[in-house]
């Protein structure tokens, strides 16, 4: 596939992915709350593009990716075409069909299972005591579902709400790899890098 193609292919899901977005937004947001916001597609996609580009010659192919919360399913798309194994994992089962019709509509190999994205046992318990998980909804874990489990994973992507990132953090650093990445979206519009959920390191020499 030439650059203009996959650039092409990439700017299509972006779009449906707001699309997407303004629907849910009129027809359940409004309504009622939902924990669900559109990540800015965009600036996932360059990030997610730049772990491409990098580490071992080939870049992404091979590499699994598991997007947390993976709502309409865009950014576990962006990922798979971009050459990741990519999964996704969303706990509202009408928006895990929405992903898998997604992903069909363009072509996508992602995968997205019903469930959790917290592992079966985690116990969150914050410095001051709090047990608190912000909006994270409690439900059976996803993994056995998936066929695999965290530590399987070379890249994991979040979209904290506030207060989500030490938890995310920690699950990665309980359960995930010492040397995978955890990708977390932050509020200010940015995409940090964790190394096992802990250091943060250059997203771009991230896979090297």
């Amino acid at each position: 596939m030439t650059d203009a193609a996959l650039a092409a292919r990439l700017d299509a899901v972006c779009a449906d992915g707001w699309a997407l977005f303004e629907r849910f937004d009129r027809t359940v947001r409004e309504r009622a709350f939902h924990p669900f916001v559109a990540a800015d597609y965009e600036v996932v996609r360059a990030a997610l593009a730049g772990l491409a580009a990098s580490g071992t010659p080939g870049g992404a192919p091979g590499r699994r990716f598991l997007e947390w919360g993976s709502a309409t399913g865009i950014v576990a798309i962006l990922a798979d075409l971009l050459g990741f194994d990519a999964s996704g994992i969303e706990i509202d089962g009408a928006l895990v069909a929405t992903a898998r019709a997604t992903a069909a509509r363009h072509g996508s190999a992602a995968r997205f299972v019903e469930g959790s994205f917290l592992p079966a046992g985690y116990a969150w318990r914050g410095r001051d005591g709090d047990a608190r998980t912000g909006t994270l909804a409690s439900g059976p874990s996803a993994y056995l579902a998936l066929g695999r489990a965290l530590d399987d994973f070379d890249v994991v992507f979040g979209y904290p709400w506030g207060g989500e990132a030490p938890v995310m953090r920690d699950v990665m650093q309980r359960y995930g790899r010492a040397d995978a990445l955890l990708l977390l979206h932050e509020v200010d519009g940015r995409v940090r890098a964790f190394r096992g959920g802990r250091d943060e390191v250059a997203i771009r020499s991230a896979l090297v």
